[in-house]
């Protein structure tokens, strides 16, 4: 009988047998190596293709790398990788190296992903722009953009504060000032309020066997 770690990775491998070039035969063999680790059960749940494909790679060839044990982990959704009991102990080495000096990200070149991307927060709604709360950085980096702003109008239109006073909870408005030639000082009703922050803020782009990149989201909380 198939046990319950088996079949939660079984949902992700099998996304990497559609995803992947098959013609990668060392991908292939890590791939093989990764589902042995969990016993013959999980072979005979992928099926036939799985099995075609796993079959022609060679008897022997290195254990699979920390790279690709990361890529494939990071890539689980449902249940994320603190799910896995496999990806706990690589997963966990990796948050463990980060803190070290001279900590160089683990790549699994077979799967074509590089190094994973970095977004703290969610995207702004819409009619929104990402801005930073320190006004003396100016939009900076995305990091330092934590707050999300839009501009409502002139203040001395009756629809901009209609508009601020229908706002809710958490938006802040704030009237700004500024030259304008001949006409003198304008005034515009400026709101803001924090960006979400994500709950998974890391993402690898992985291609598919056409070049179609997917993108997977992935915490390294403890």
């Amino acid at each position: 009988m198939i046990t319950s770690d088996c079949q939660t990775l079984t949902k992700f491998i099998i996304i990497y047998i559609l995803k992947y070039n098959p013609s990668n035969r060392y991908f292939w063999h890590q791939m093989r190596d990764h589902m042995k680790i969990l016993g013959s059960g999980l072979l005979a749940s992928i099926g036939a293709a799985g099995l075609m494909l796993t079959a022609s790679v060679p008897s022997q060839a290195a254990d699979a790398s920390w790279g690709c044990q990361v890529l494939l982990c990071a890539a689980s959704e449902t249940p994320s990788w603190h799910g896995v009991p496999y990806c706990v102990p690589p997963m966990q080495k990796l948050i463990a190296a980060m803190s070290l000096p001279g900590f160089s990200w683990p790549i699994c070149k077979e799967g074509n992903a590089g190094k994973p991307g970095l977004e703290p927060y969610e995207p702004c709604p819409e009619g929104w722009s990402p801005t930073s709360s320190d006004t003396s950085s100016g939009h900076g980096s995305n990091s330092a953009q934590n707050v999300c702003t839009r501009n409502l109008g002139s203040c001395g239109s009756k629809a901009a504060r209609d508009a601020a006073k229908a706002s809710s909870e958490g938006i802040a408005t704030r009237e700004v000032y500024s030259d304008s030639g001949h006409n003198g000082s304008s005034c515009e009703l400026i709101q803001t309020q924090e960006r979400k922050v994500r709950t998974k803020p890391y993402y690898f782009d992985i291609p598919n066997s056409k070049g179609v990149k997917q993108r997977f989201w992935f915490d390294l909380n403890k």
